[in-house]
């Protein structure tokens, strides 16, 4: 019975995670979301007001993981398999430049784990090399490189490391003369730009606008109420039914999983105290069941040591002994 209840259990938090994140995807495809993260992420954007780059520039509604990235293609009609190489969001905008209203293509990509084994800018500069390579068949044909449309990939970045948190960084195509003075339209080789937008914790205060929204909308300590609240106080964001649904779903999914990662955590710490037949091996089963479901989700190590304070009491010392071992 208590293997079926765990097995049970893994199974609810499996289907509860993706529900999350493709309702995150969701939320962030909102126009006004995207238009503060486009205001402070690109230069075309930097000197118009967010309500204009939404309700002017953005083009139709944004795709939420329906693009296929090695084809450009919708998923429709396409294989299961394909479904996992998908861009998060992706959309189509105009800006105004010196050569009159030009059109971008800008894919934005929510990120749960900073450091997934490999340098993720590498991963960002690929997804923006296929932003461009999608566009032939489409935007271009044979050789009529001109109409390629420059593109954004921009990775909204959670769970980071404290070196990097709160920060913006670009990484774009630039001109180097080594011989010469050879000068270069730059809307002929500024085509893409990748962009890493690494969120800290929930605060008051943050180094920019955008960085505060976002770490406050994508917390898990954050009420939805307060969220909502601080669309429409700080940002200008009506919430709507739909937005509100959505703000109130995904933090009733963040606490679901959150609720049957300690339960989980509990039965693991019954069972493995039980056959060892000793009340304080439950608690240590216990501990150590939580703290390892609540890394399998990708939850931030200062939560997960706060709430081992909370629940078990337990000093500095014994949360490390915990952490490492």
């Amino acid at each position: 019975m208590e293997l079926d209840t765990l097995l049970t259990n893994t199974i609810e938090i499996s289907d509860t995670k993706p529900m999350y994140d493709r309702m995150c995807k969701q939320f962030l495809s909102n126009k006004m979301i995207l238009a503060w993260i486009m205001k402070e992420c690109t230069t075309e954007y930097k000197d118009i007001e967010v309500e204009e780059i939404a309700n002017k520039y953005i083009e139709n509604n944004p795709e939420v993981a329906s693009i296929n990235i090695l084809t450009g293609e919708s998923i429709q009609g396409m294989g299961v398999d394909n479904r996992k190489i998908v861009y998060d969001i992706r959309y189509r905008a105009t800006a105004p430049s010196e050569d009159g209203i030009i059109e971008l293509i800008i894919n934005v990509e929510a990120q749960n784990k900073y450091d997934p084994g490999y340098p993720l800018v590498k991963r960002g500069i690929y997804y923006s090399s296929c932003l461009i390579a999608n566009q032939y068949g489409i935007d271009f044909n044979k050789a009529d490189y001109n109409k390629i449309k420059k593109v954004y990939s921009i990775w909204i970045c959670r769970n980071v490391t404290k070196q990097v948190e709160n920060s913006i960084t670009s990484y774009e195509i630039t001109e180097k003369r080594h011989v010469g003075k050879v000068r270069e339209n730059k809307a002929n080789y500024d085509l893409m730009t990748t962009v890493m937008v690494c969120l800290g914790q929930a605060t008051k205060t943050s180094p920019t606008k955008l960085l505060k929204m976002l770490n406050n909308l994508l917390s898990e300590e954050v009420r939805a109420s307060d969220k909502l609240e601080l669309l429409a106080k700080e940002y200008s964001i009506a919430p709507t039914e739909t937005l509100e649904r959505e703000v109130v779903t995904m933090c009733n999914l963040s606490e679901g999983i959150e609720e049957k990662g300690y339960k989980r955590g509990m039965e693991k710490g019954e069972i493995r105290g039980i056959k060892k037949g000793e009340i304080r091996g439950i608690k240590k089963g216990e501990i150590r069941g939580t703290v390892s479901t609540m890394r399998e989700l990708e939850i931030d190590e200062k939560v997960i040591i706060q709430k081992l304070k909370d629940k078990f009491q337990l000093t500095d010392e014994e949360i490390q002994d915990y952490l490492n071992n």
